[in-house]
This record gives structure tokens, C-alpha cells and sequence, in this order.
């Protein structure tokens, strides 16, 4: 099995590298990093998994065009996001965890022409993740002692920082947090018909503290994502034949 591990920046996928401060697993060992696209990708393996390592940059493009390599260039089966987001729902503090139930883009706007915001013709609003990579997190956070929330994430190629979109984004999406990448990632592996989760760890309440939150906790909250996707590959690889 070839698993997909993505962030959309450095700080989100270096716990998984040798080299980093502190790396998550002596079981995780990178054996080839090459450049394709304009992008560097990490040949891995977990066990006897096989894994494929990058971050997009940031944004819908980048991380779409990541995404599709990952899966048609590299031959990936599955993808297993992990970042960090902003806070839309109140009870989502700086650190917690939250795994998209559903996924949505809310720039995408043709409303001029009646149709609802995050909507195109021969599209969807919201991209549902695989129900099975869902269980296994619920199993992986109640097996280990880790409160997993789960909820409506929202993305956008904006970095929100102002109460009066966040609520919009709030209300309009019912989202619970919003970040950049997880959408555009999400209807690419719709679209290619390939199982994929969406792990994000709390970094800012999306607010005007946003970018004062964000530099602060991002390295923090980036590993506590990292350490629970790593915990999945763990479940994943007792559980190979259950995919």
C-alpha cells in the first residue's frame, strides 16, 4: 500500500523527517527525496508501508496540483492530510484537534448566477471524506487518550484574520474552522475516486489575533497533528487488510 502524507507548509510535515529536532518515529525513514512539478517529494516507508512526503505551499492551487501528483504521478492509494487551522466554531481552542467531517470552499462564488456559495455546475459544495479513515481516527484518539473533535471545515485562498468573514464563513458553511488547502485536496481525491482524511490541529481563533496566534503555536501544532496522522499509520498498517 502507497500512502499520501501532505501539509501545505515546511513546519507541517518536518516532524516526520530524520534531521528535524525531534523526529516523530525511528520507524519512519525517508529513503529518496526528488524534485517533479516544482515541488520536492520524500520517497518514505513506515514499516512496510510505502510513503509519499510533501508539502504543496500554500493555497487551493498548489495544493490541488500536489495532490493530483501524488496520487497520478506517484501512484498513492490513499491521502492523509495534516496541517493547522483557524477556529470558526468557539469551543475549538488553540492545540485542539479537529478531523473534517466535510469539506467546502468558501471563495468559490457564482452567486451572481443563482447558484449557492461554494457551488459550481457539474460540482458539490461540500466533499465527504472516507468514512473508514474516519473510524480509524476515532479509534486511534479513544485508544489513546486523545480528544479528537470533528466538524465542517471551510477553505479558502485567504488567510482570515477579520470577525465579519469568519462569522459569514460560520453561518453560511456551518463550518468549525478554516484554513487554506483541505477542500481543493479533497475534490481532487473525490474526483479520482481515492479514500483521503483531513487532520487539522488548532494554530489561531481566526480572528484579529490571527497572525500573532498563528507564528506562535504553528510549530506546536503542526507536530500534535503530525504525532496523530503517525498514529494512524500505525492502525492502518495492523489493519492492511481492512483497505
Amino acid at each position: 500500500m502507497k500512502i499520501a502524507i501532505m501539509g501545505a507548509m515546511p513546519e507541517e510535515v518536518e516532524p516526520f523527517l530524520v534531521g528535524s529536532d525531534e523526529p516523530l518515529s525511528k520507524n519512519f525513514m525517508v529513503r529518496e527525496s526528488l524534485d517533479y512539478g516544482a515541488n520536492r517529494y520524500h520517497l518514505a516507508r513506515y514499516k512496510d508501508l510505502e510513503i509519499v512526503l510533501a508539502y504543496s505551499k500554500i493555497g487551493k492551487v498548489y495544493s490541488a496540483l500536489t495532490a493530483a501528483t501524488m496520487l497520478e504521478h506517484f501512484g498513492c492509494e490513499m491521502l492523509l492530510f495534516s496541517g493547522v487551522a483557524g477556529a470558526v466554531n468557539p469551543q475549538l481552542k488553540i492545540g485542539d484537534l479537529i478531523a473534517a467531517t466535510k469539506l467546502c470552499q468558501h471563495d468559490l462564488d457564482i452567486t451572481a448566477f443563482g447558484h449557492p456559495p461554494g457551488y459550481v455546475p457539474e460540482g458539490k459544495i461540500y466533499v465527504e471524506p472516507s468514512p473508514k479513515l474516519l473510524t480509524v481516527a476515532k479509534e486511534v484518539a479513544r485508544e489513546r487518550g486523545i480528544e479528537l473533535q470533528d466538524g465542517i471545515i471551510a477553505t479558502g485562498d485567504q488567510f482570515i484574520a477579520d470577525p465579519e468573514r469568519k462569522a459569514w464563513i460560520a453561518e453560511t458553511f456551518d463550518a468549525d474552522a478554516i484554513e487554506m488547502e483541505g477542500a481543493s485536496v479533497a475534490v481532487v481525491c473525490d474526483a479520482l475516486e481515492v479514500p483521503f482524511f483531513v487532520l487539522r490541529a488548532i494554530s489561531d481563533a481566526a480572528d484579529m489575533g490571527a497572525t500573532f496566534d498563528f507564528d506562535e503555536f504553528l510549530k506546536h501544532s503542526s507536530r500534535r497533528s503530525s504525532s496523530f496522522i503517525l498514529a494512524m499509520l500505525e492502525k492502518i498498517h495492523g489493519e492492511k487488510s481492512a483497505f
